[in-house]
């Protein structure tokens, strides 16, 4: 099938045929997921860190490596170790930001063409605690320009000064 074909499948058809639709998306500029520039917080060489498109609640947010690989076995150390300072920096960031009381790290890289990525689930005051929340529904992306900003900044600043902590 060619390259331009594959732009015409979901994202599960396409891993089912083992093709990465994230490294596809950023290949043809979003033409699998859409554009994602209101909802990219942070990207470097390495890692890129976004709101979830269809979030199981306010502020799910997915770090994502930015070198292919499937999960965090193919991963390198180096890579691992800089995911886990961001979720853990972004899980107590989190709860300032917008409120929740807890924060979940989730990674289901269960596919023949997954993209490692770990996702980082907010739960909120009166919400069931639990796995339950790995599986809430999923809802619309709701922009929050204040947040947004608040959390590019601070990721802008732990960048520069606190990643290496």
């Amino acid at each position: 099938m060619e390259e331009k074909e594959l732009l015409k499948l979901s994202p599960k058809e396409l891993i089912d045929l083992g093709v990465c639709p994230t490294c596809l998306n950023r290949k043809y500029h979003g033409a699998i997921y859409g554009d994602d520039t209101d909802k990219r917080l942070y990207r470097d060489e390495d890692i890129e860190i976004l709101f979830v498109g269809n979030p199981r609640a306010a502020g799910h947010l997915a770090i994502l490596s930015v070198p292919h690989y499937r999960d965090m076995a193919e991963a390198p150390d180096e890579l691992n170790a800089k995911i886990v300072r961001y979720a853990k920096y972004l899980m107590n960031l989190l709860p300032e930001v917008y409120g929740c009381e807890r924060v979940y790290l989730c990674t289901m890289c269960d596919g023949p063409a997954n993209h490692y990525h770990v996702q980082l689930i907010p739960r909120y005051a009166g919400e069931e605690r639990g796995s339950k929340n790995f599986v809430k529904p999923r809802g619309e992306f709701v922009s929050d320009p204040v947040r947004t900003e608040r959390l590019r900044a601070a990721l802008k600043a732990f960048a520069r000064d606190g990643s290496s902590e």
